[in-house]
């Protein structure tokens, strides 16, 4: 049975908004279990030789266009109509990644992940304002300044970096990157929010 879906994610990739939410309907939807695995997106990139599209396709005519026209069509679709491009994009992550690492290893990887989501890719959160962070972060129900001081350890400094290894020996290279699992110790894996179709038709073959 396809049971288990891991979400690389980075809160710096628009990508890991948008596909966020009709990810979490399926999953909803299936009975299915949601993973997040933080990932550091810069690590990830210097590690597989990746780059922002934005960037690595900046020379190809028309093709950062298109990718617009794309991202505008799935926002439709999804009715994603809150969605901003943060004003600081694209900002250092690596505070709110090792905070959404701390958050994991109590079990509420997701609930921090969908918590600060909305804040950064909807309202704009201030990504350099600790104060703006932790109001946030508070308002979520989590424990800010304890989240903040073991972000700041070496334990969760490495879990991350090992996190980030771990995605790219698997083949992960960018996000969103899914793995859809069959219960079985199997596990398929996607990349890209256009994948959804086909991962909705995994989790519904079960």
């Amino acid at each position: 049975m396809a049971n288990r879906v891991e979400l690389v994610f980075d809160f710096v990739s628009p990508n890991a908004y948008l596909v966020w939410w009709p990810l979490r309907e399926l999953v909803n939807r299936y009975e299915a279990e949601l993973d997040v695995i933080p990932v550091f997106l810069g690590g990830m990139h210097k590690l597989t030789g990746n780059a922002p599209p934005m960037i690595r396709d900046a020379d190809v005519k028309g093709k950062n266009e298109y990718a617009m026209l794309e991202m505008q069509r799935f926002i439709d679709r999804h009715e994603l109509s809150d969605y901003r491009m943060h004003p600081q994009f694209p900002f250092n992550s690596i505070t709110l990644q090792r905070m959404l690492t701390a958050a994991d290893e109590d079990g509420r990887g997701v609930q921090f992940a969908e918590c600060l989501l909305r804040a950064i890719w909807e309202e704009g959160l201030d990504i350099t304002s600790p104060e703006a962070i932790g109001a946030a972060v508070s308002a979520g129900g989590f424990d800010a300044a304890d989240l903040f001081a073991r972000a700041q350890t070496d334990a969760i400094k490495q879990r991350l970096a090992a996190n980030t290894d771990a995605a790219v020996a698997r083949g992960a290279f960018g996000i969103p990157t899914i793995w859809v699992g069959r219960g079985d110790g199997d596990a398929e894996m996607f990349f890209g929010k256009e994948r959804l179709g086909q991962i909705e038709d995994l989790l519904a073959r079960g």
